[in-house]
């Protein structure tokens, strides 16, 4: 286990969702548990299940995370666990969960499992696996987080430190958004950690700031925009949602 570097974080709430498998988008009004083919809607203040798109498991495999970005709910979704991979954006209406566009992005440098959104650039991680759903020639050393412009062109690539790509194995990185501090926070696939990284500018490698203890066991997290430090993710196992807050991040 990495050194946690600061706090745990602090359990604040639990909500039961039987679709709390993949990740979990969170926006002022809401809570959206991303489940394959499936994303649920869920009334942050009385918890309730108000909405859900139920998509064709044959055109949605794979949605493993979504974000609450502007006006729109975007979905990093693939064809996992087939290869080769590919990998493409599924954008959502979040008032209706009705479906508005598919982003093909194809064959990338792994599969897509988080995006978001930073400084008018698109960001997504690209997960790659040493079993299930992996490619010859590549495992979970090769994992990268890519810049892109508003048509989708990449600019920038960074990879992970030794460290954490140790913790990502066999599997990789599930989950990534940035915080208000501008770093990158990241979760795998299994450990109840929370990865703080420092991105260089232009690419490269990134650096490990911190580990945090956190209530869910990896998978894709987001933050609560309208609550600085809090961040949402998943339990598989007891098909929850999990709101949590962090400990402050020192230094720069």
């Amino acid at each position: 286990m990495l050194e946690i570097l600061f706090a745990a974080a602090v359990t604040l709430a639990r909500l039961p969702a039987r679709e709390a498998n993949q990740g979990v988008a969170v926006d002022a009004h809401a809570i959206y548990a991303v489940d394959n083919s499936t994303i649920a809607k869920y009334d942050r203040r009385t918890g309730k299940r108000v909405g859900a798109f139920e998509g064709d498991p044959g055109k949605f495999p794979h949605m493993n995370s979504c974000a609450a970005i502007g006006r729109e709910l975007v979905c990093a979704a693939s064809n996992y666990p087939a290869t080769p991979m590919v990998s493409q954006v599924e954008v959502f209406d979040p008032q209706t969960l009705a479906h508005l566009r598919t982003v093909p992005l194809g064959q990338q440098r792994g599969s897509i499992t988080w995006v978001d959104r930073r400084e008018g650039s698109w960001f997504a991680g690209f997960a790659n696996y040493d079993g299930k759903g992996g490619e010859p020639g590549r495992d979970h050393r090769t994992t990268k987080v890519v810049r892109f412009d508003d048509q989708w062109r990449a600019h920038e690539t960074w990879t992970f430190p030794a460290d954490v790509l140790a913790r990502f194995a066999p599997r990789s990185n599930s989950g990534g958004s940035f915080g208000a501090d501008g770093r990158l926070y990241v979760t795998g696939h299994d450990h109840p950690e929370l990865y703080v990284l420092e991105v260089p500018k232009g690419g490269g490698v990134m650096k490990r700031v911190a580990t945090i203890a956190i209530p869910v066991n990896g998978q894709a997290v987001a933050f609560d925009r309208s609550d600085a430090g809090v961040m949402f993710g998943v339990n598989r196992a007891s098909r929850e949602i999990v709101g949590f807050r962090l400990p402050p991040v020192e230094g720069k």
